[in-house]
């Protein structure tokens, strides 16, 4: 008897519900919140409308095209790994698929934001808000959309000591960046990746340059 929730069905159906919130959080937050608008939940979480044309937690390395072609190459790679991964005679953990589909789903989400969002959105300020418009007429061009992130956790809120060399009486937040759910997505899958499954991660690299080799002889 066949099983229902295959590896394949399971990271299809991970994918599939990591976009869905992520992108119902990042719309919501879009047409419902001024830019840099502030809302307090606890008093180690806020949601805080940013936007950013760099990578995961705000950083911003790589010029924007570069930085989503990259993404959707990083996308392409992992989609075909995870495919190859779930339709293997020899069948890796279930775990690992999951952080895997965890990782895709992110990148998904994020790339969602960088190539539509600038073609269907108005510009977000912190006197109006964004809404739909026809496509074209948005703040943007395809491609060259920003990324919506939201959750704030200044868990610990403090200063260094004023001894402290450098630093000293400066303030001190952990953790200070904003992420969004994407983001959350792609952290979780790879860190959990790497505690729970770095034998299977160093077995599959192995794999990998073993074919390598393989062609080139």
């Amino acid at each position: 008897m066949k099983k229902i929730l295959t590896q394949g069905r399971l990271a299809a159906l991970i994918v599939f519900v990591v976009l869905v919130i992520d992108q119902v959080i990042k719309i919501c937050v879009k047409t419902g919140m001024y830019l840099h608008e502030s809302i307090h939940i606890t008093d180690w979480f806020y949601l805080v409308f940013v936007e950013n044309k760099g990578m995961a937690f705000g950083m911003e390395i790589l010029p924007k095209l570069l930085l989503t072609m990259f993404r959707i190459v990083a996308v392409i790679f992992i989609t075909w790994y995870l495919y190859k991964a779930t339709h293997r005679a020899e069948k890796l953990k279930t775990g690992y698929i999951v952080c895997l589909a965890c990782m895709l789903a992110g990148a998904i989400g994020n790339i969602i934001d960088c190539v539509c969002y600038g073609e269907i959105f108005s510009e977000s300020t912190s006197y109006t808000l964004a809404h739909w418009v026809p496509v074209g007429e948005g703040y943007g061009s395809w491609l060259h959309g920003k990324v919506v992130d939201m959750f704030y956790f200044p868990i610990i809120d403090t200063y260094w000591p004023d001894w402290m060399p450098f630093c000293g009486g400066d303030c001190f937040i952990f953790f200070s960046p904003i992420f969004n759910f994407a983001d959350a997505s792609i952290s979780c899958g790879v860190i959990a990746a790497f505690l729970f499954y770095s034998r299977t991660l160093g077995q599959e690299f192995q794999k990998m340059e073993n074919t390598k080799e393989e062609k080139q002889s």
